[in-house]
């Protein structure tokens, strides 16, 4: 916990706002709160004090520093000047003391080798950098040796030494082989921490010829390669056979196997050795060892224990390291190599020096004028270091006097300081193993306090909990804190609240009532400054429904509940978990409000739910476990809900509770879980059961807690791991006595529905919260900015009162307060209303238009003060209209658009226009009561935009070589019409089109003909209007020019605006398959008819068309004769040669899917002018057998042609 203060009114150092734990003091450079504040030179950033640089990148020495005014910077090397405006491969970055020094473009990194020093200075002072000491990188090759193969015999000893180039930093080593796979190391076979490989013993499988040590250099990113050595490894048989061949001597001793012998150190020699570390280092000790078989390796601690959480084992036990080693560590090592044979001992003697380190390091101190400060510099070390002063970098001794300054070895005393005294102090402690250079200031100042805390906080804490409230200040002298609640409170003391170094204010545990406006005040000799901050009170989240532990079978359903209660200002976010996991991602589980719901539950389900309620201040959970089980075999009728409890007793009744004892039904074989207990109000809601209470299943009593003036009923249910009884008898009514009410009203508002009234509503109190009889209601209400004093009226238990007389649309304070015939609810907190609105009275004004374009326009106006709104500002509203064509062809008055704009706007966009059109606007502000004035009528015109498609195109009087077109103009031409254009092209027998014609036809045309074009030819058409500002939307139309006189060219329905250059297509009717088999039908029925006629003819008698034409004959029929070869009764009609024409392709017929003989060319009496016989529709042949008119023969009527259907059928009738 932060230290508690006390403040007094003695002089003391000036302490900052940093944490809750005072740390180093500093003037803090927030340029908008202290810009004015001077400060001596800090070093902030700077590079290591051994700087290993890499040669192949440029040299960048880091040193920044702060201060005010900022500090300029200066550089030694090797204790003299480095004058870097003499070497041009030197700069220094601007507003930086770092250096850069490129070498890249020329010369080497080991010139600038050498000792540098950092130098930051201003008007306080000047700080210095630590002594920076830079070399390059290296990585030398490996100096070239011939290694000899060697050969041992199996279980001899043996050390590969490694013996890496001296590189800086030093290299890292390991062996591998050529494939570059490292060597596989074990308790037999390991590498030293000087890098070479020991070997316990040798065996076969280490023959190779490839042991290669490598040496990594991190900092150069290269690594060096050792010449490989050679191992073989052989038996005694191969050892004797090889020196029987090439010696007489047969006994010669290394023929002899090796035996197994005791263990004997490889390194370190000897049974003692001694072993130097520097404090904080990791200390690393080795022993490895050789003997047959292998030795294991143990390590003890003379008089003494291994320290548990650093030490560790690396090496396979061979090699012991202690992290962060301390004097403490130092004393006797022994390692123990052991094998079955034997041990050996080696100790190890551990010397632990330190460089030096900080015990209190000089920290910065800021005083005002005439007070004394101290600084203190203590470090420690083995051996002692030494500490040594420095001002502004200059050693204190021969640096100028200071009157206010007195050194006493590692402390500097200040008294009676001016402004002259602020310097920058060094401290330096030093010893054989290391420096320590410290920086610390004196910055004498004279400031009044100074809030540094943001005005006006909000803080919102949890009832029941801390509450911190922040006072961050300066000032020097040190200012004292005091706080102060409310705006006449009395200064906060510490028997409640806890007044921090800092200045924050720590109230241990919050209260409702802690909720309040609080003012931190800071006071020195120069002036008081203060700063208000607020608390909010929030209640607690909680869990009022927690989820249950349920038993569950495979493949139902389980459902958790988790019910909760928030502060009302506070949104919770609910998340369930699994096992402390997000739930499985499976559409068996759904979450709904308050329920979390598994369907066709599995056994991987089981585990434990968690419901977690988190806001932004607090966060809950609760947490229930699931057990799935095995169905139950069926039938399995034993496993039931419960029997209903029985025999309810109320006893101990008080005013506000009462015990309610219960017999428990038979559990039918699943234990009872739970008893869920109900109340029913029979004096107010008779016939509504309320959950009221629940306990565990082992419980048979409960005690209630009980509301006032309710006639109290209860029942029992009871739960097992199947579900829910049925309900209880009820028991016997127990009514509580009555008492005041213990809640207000709630949903309290203020609205006016006139300009001249308040209409106070309100939620009321139902008949289980009034808590007693005669409820009714105290409203009371006065104006927000106003003095008035409050004024109250009772009313009866309703839920609305209108206040009268009051001034149009001012803000009210309203509070409804519940009472009964016992007493008054707790006061109630106030809300803010506002009395009824009136129209505004004041019409925008400065209203400005700018067309956009000739659709759209922007309206701009000056928003009307608020106080004319008389109401809650909705926001303006547009009013315009059209009021004449600019043509002047389309002068009427259409109806008034309205557009709004929500809130305070003051410009809004007009869409929708017509070109070219004049249109008038006016603007009026709008509230809950309605509109106000209009402004004045601002007039525009829209310009000119481009017209719309020709209302229509007809062709008319086709010709051979012309076609004539009429059209009416546009019906929207929005603006003046400067030209029509027309652009046609024909279309080939292959319905491909041609190329495209252009034609510009003056403005008050209405009608054109188009000459000298080709015959029969199918054109497409492509027409549309202009104005100035461009071309409108075409409208296109197809036609036909005549083959011969009688023919008149179809006209084809428009397609306005398509524009699509494609020929249609008309079906030739007499190439239809279907129709030539129809006609073959036709003829086939005909031949037969003529072959009967024929045989009746023969025998003399007559059929029945032939009785008829008898009865009713045509005086212009003249029967034919006998012996001309045709018969009497029928006679055949010549008709024109076009009459044998098959039907035409590449027609279309209009889109009212009609055939009209004065306008188409694709009429079938077209194609037989001389026959009164058509088409049904279903393709079918309708004619009489009765004589028409015979036409006048025309020349070709010969035509040797094979004749068509319709020429056939011609014939025939």
């Amino acid at each position: 916990m932060p230290k508690k203060k006390h403040f007094s009114a003695g002089r003391v150092p000036l302490i900052l706002f940093l944490c809750q734990m005072i740390s180093a003091l500093d003037v803090p450079l927030d340029s908008k709160l202290l810009g004015d504040l001077v400060q001596p030179p800090t070093i902030t950033q700077q590079s290591p004090k051994d700087y290993i640089i890499d040669p192949r990148e440029n040299i960048v020495i880091q040193c920044e520093a702060k201060g005010r005014p900022p500090p300029s910077f200066s550089w030694t090397r090797n204790g003299t000047h480095f004058d870097i405006d003499k070497d041009p491969l030197v700069t220094m970055k601007p507003g930086s003391g770092t250096l850069v020094i490129n070498i890249l473009s020329e010369g080497k990194a080991e010139t600038y080798e050498g000792v540098y020093q950092c130098t930051a200075r201003n008007e306080r002072g000047a700080a210095i950098s630590n002594n920076i000491v830079v070399r390059p990188s290296r990585s030398p090759l490996w100096t070239k040796e011939r290694l000899e193969p060697i050969t041992l015999r199996n279980g001899q000893s043996l050390v590969l030494p490694c013996r890496p180039p001296i590189g800086l930093p030093p290299a890292i080593i390991f062996w591998m082989d050529n494939s570059f796979q490292r060597l596989p190391q074990s308790e037999r076979v390991s590498q030293g921490l000087n890098g070479d490989l020991y070997f316990s013993n040798v065996l076969p499988e280490d023959t190779r010829e490839d042991y290669i040590c490598y040496a990594r250099f991190n900092h150069t990113q290269t690594i060096q390669q050792k010449q490989p050595i050679s191992l073989k490894v052989i038996s005694v048989d191969e050892l004797n056979d090889t020196i029987a061949a090439n010696l007489s001597d047969t006994e010669f001793y290394g023929a002899k196997p090796s035996k197994e012998r005791p263990p004997t150190f490889l390194t370190p020699e000897g049974n003692e050795s001694l072993k130097e570390e520097l404090r904080g280092n990791v200390l690393s000790l080795e022993c490895i060892a050789e003997g047959l078989p292998t030795p294991v390796i143990y390590w003890i601690k003379e008089d003494g224990t291994l320290p548990v959480n650093r030490t560790f084992y690396r090496n396979f036990k061979k090699t012991l390291q202690i992290t962060q080693v301390s004097e403490a560590d130092s004393g006797n090592y022994q390692c123990i190599a052991k094998n079955t044979l034997g041990a050996v001992h080696h100790t190890i003697s551990v010397t632990v020096k330190a460089a030096p380190y900080w015990i209190s390091a000089p920290q910065n101190l800021v005083l005002s004028p005439g007070e004394n400060g101290t600084l203190i510099c203590r470090a420690n070390g083995n051996p002692k270091p030494r500490i040594g002063w420095l001002t502004n970098g200059v050693p204190v001794e021969i640096a100028p006097d200071d009157p206010s300054r007195k050194i006493d070895g590692d402390t500097i005393m200040f008294s009676n300081v001016q402004e002259r005294s602020s310097a920058v102090y060094q401290c330096n402690a030093s010893n054989e193993y290391g420096y320590l250079l410290a920086n610390a200031f004196v910055n004498v100042l004279a400031e009044p306090p100074r809030i540094l805390t943001s005005a006006n906080i909000l803080y919102q804490v949890i009832a029941n909990r801390p509450a911190l409230l922040d006072c961050a200040f300066f000032g020097s002298p040190l200012p004292t804190i005091e706080w102060f609640k409310g705006t006449k409170g009395r200064a906060l003391h510490e028997d409640i609240y806890v007044l921090h170094d800092n200045g924050t204010l720590e109230i241990p545990v919050a209260q409702k009532d802690s909720a309040g406006t609080y003012t931190c005040v800071a006071r020195n000799k120069l002036g008081m400054a203060k700063n208000e901050v607020h608390l909010e009170i929030k209640d607690p989240t909680r869990i009022i429904k927690q989820p249950e532990y349920a038993v569950v079978q495979r493949g139902s359903k389980v459902s958790f509940e988790c019910k909760v209660k928030h502060d009302d200002t506070l949104i919770p976010t609910i998340m369930w978990l699994k096992d402390n996991g997000e739930l499985p991602n499976d559409e068996r589980f759904s979450v709904d409000k308050d329920h979390l719901v598994v369907t066709d539950v599995s056994d991987d389900d089981g585990g434990t739910y968690t419901c977690a309620a988190n806001t932004t201040l607090d966060s809950v959970s609760a947490s229930a476990g699931l057990r799935v089980v095995a169905p139950t075999p069926t039938p399995a009728p034993i496993y039931d809900v419960p029997n209903p409890p029985f025999d309810l007793e109320l006893t101990n009744q008080l005013d506000k509770s009462v015990q309610l004892t219960w017999t428990p039904g038979d559990d039918n074989n699943s234990p009872i879980t739970k008893f869920i207990i109900e109340y029913e109000d029979a004096m107010h809601e008779a016939g509504i059961w309320h959950h009221q209470a629940e306990v565990s299943g082992t419980q048979t009593t409960a005690q209630l807690t009980l509301s006032p003036y309710v006639n109290y009923s209860f029942r029992v249910m009871a739960e097992n791991s199947i579900g829910r009884s049925v309900p209880s008898e009820a028991s016997e009514q127990y009514l509580t006595k009555a008492a005041e009410p213990d809640q207000n009203p709630t949903s309290v508002e203020g609205i006016g529905t006139e300009p001249d009234n308040l209409v106070i509503t309100w939620k009321p109190l139902n008949g289980f919260q009034s808590n007693g009889p005669g409820l009714q209601y105290k409203v009371s209400w006065r104006q927000k900015d106003g003095d008035d004093e409050w004024t109250s009226v009772v009313v009866a238990n309703v839920s609305k009162y209108i206040v009268s007389g009051t001034p149009t649309f001012v803000p009210y304070l309203i509070k409804v307060q519940a009472l009964n015939d016992v007493g008054f609810a707790p006061e109630p907190a106030a809300v803010m209303g506002h009395s009824g609105e009136d129209l505004p009275m004041v019409a925008p004004g400065n209203v400005r238009v700018n067309v956009v374009n000739s659709t759209l326009a922007e309206v701009h106006w000056d928003p009307v003060p608020l106080k004319s709104v008389r109401g809650h500002l909705q926001g303006y509203r547009i009013y315009y209209w059209k009021a004449q064509s600019s043509s002047k062809r389309n002068r009427r008055h259409i109806e008034k658009k309205i557009l709004t704009f929500q809130g305070s706007k003051t410009h809004g966009m007009l869409p929708g226009l017509q070109p070219y059109s004049h249109y008038t606007l006016n603007v009026r502000v709008v509230n809950g009561k309605g509109e106000g004035p209009a402004s004045t009528d601002r007039a525009f015109h829209t310009p000119e935009g481009v017209p719309s498609a020709p209302s229509s195109l007809k062709i008319v009087n086709p010709t051979l070589d012309s076609l004539t077109l009429e059209w009416d103009p546009p019906s929207h031409p929005n603006g003046v019409l400067t030209e029509y254009t027309l652009r046609y092209q024909p279309i080939n027998s292959t319905h491909e089109l041609g190329p495209l014609v252009d034609l510009k036809i003056p403005a008050n045309k209405t009608r054109w003909t188009l000459k000298h074009l080709n015959f029969s030819t199918r054109y497409k058409f492509y027409f549309y209007a202009q104005t100035s500002v461009g071309s409108g939307s075409q409208i296109t139309e197809e036609a036909i020019t005549t083959v011969d006189e009688g023919k008149m060219a179809g006209i084809l329905p428009p397609d306005v605006g398509a524009g699509k250059a494609m020929a249609s297509r008309q079906v030739d009717i007499a190439t239809q398959g279907w129709f030539i088999g129809l006609m073959c039908a036709v003829a086939l029925l005909i031949l037969i008819l003529l072959i009967v006629c024929f045989i009746r003819r023969n025998k003399g008698g007559k059929y029945p068309v032939k009785e008829k034409e008898d009865a009713h004959a045509d005086p212009e029929i003249q029967p034919m004769k006998e012996d001309d070869g045709t018969f009497g009764e029928y006679r055949s009609f010549e008709s024109d040669a076009e009459d044998h024409k098959p039907l035409k392709k590449g027609s279309r017929t209009p889109s009212d899917r009609t055939v009209k003989k004065e306008d188409s060319d694709d009429s079938l009496v077209d194609y037989g002018e001389g026959v009164n016989g058509q088409f049904n529709e279903d393709g079918s042949f309708i004619g009489q057998y009765s004589g028409k008119k015979e036409k006048e023969p025309a020349e070709g009527n010969e035509s040797s042609e094979a004749p068509s259907p319709v020429n056939a059928m011609n014939s025939f009738v």
